[in-house]
C-alpha cells in the first residue's frame, strides 16, 4: 500500500525534466494546449518509467511476501502462501528437497519473468528508443 510514493517521485522528476524540454516549449508556442502537450509530448516520456517502477515493485512485494510468510509473519496458515510452502519444507530438505526446491523456484521465475516484462514494455513504449 505504501510503495507507489518512490514511483510518484521519481515520475514527477521526470515530469519536470522533461517540461523544460525545447519541444514542449515549441508546442506551447505553436499553440497546443495543455491537454495536448500532457498527452502527447509528456506523458509518452513518462509511461515507460511507470511501466518499469511498476513491475519492479510488484516483484519486491512478491519477495516481501514470501519473506515475511517463511518467517510466519504473513499470509495466516489456512491460505496457501510459496514462503510458507519453503518453510514447511525446509525440515525435510535433507531426504526431500523438493518440497521447498519448487515453491522457491517458482517465486524466482515469476519475480524475474515480471522484470523481462517490464524491461521489454519499457523498450517497446520508450519514445526515444523509436526508429523513424
Amino acid at each position: 500500500m505504501l510503495s507507489w510514493t518512490g514511483a510518484v517521485r521519481l515520475v514527477r522528476a521526470q515530469t519536470l525534466t522533461l517540461k523544460t524540454r525545447d519541444y514542449v516549449a515549441l508546442a506551447r508556442v505553436a499553440g497546443a494546449s495543455h491537454g495536448r502537450i500532457i498527452f502527447r509530448h509528456i506523458l509518452p516520456g513518462v509511461v515507460n518509467l511507470v511501466i518499469v517502477s511498476a513491475t519492479l515493485s510488484t516483484g519486491g512485494i512478491i519477495l516481501a511476501e514470501a519473506s515475511l510468510s517463511f518467517l510466519g509473519a504473513g499470509i495466516p496458515p489456512p491460505e496457501p502462501s510459496w514462503g510458507k510452502m519453503v518453510e514447511e519444507g525446509r525440515t525435510y530438505l535433507r531426504t526431500a528437497w523438493w518440497v521447498s526446491f519448487f515453491p522457491g523456484l517458482a517465486i524466482a521465475l515469476v519475480v524475474m519473468a515480471g522484470n523481462f516484462l517490464g524491461d521489454w514494455l519499457r523498450d517497446r513504449f520508450d519514445p526515444t528508443l523509436r526508429q523513424i
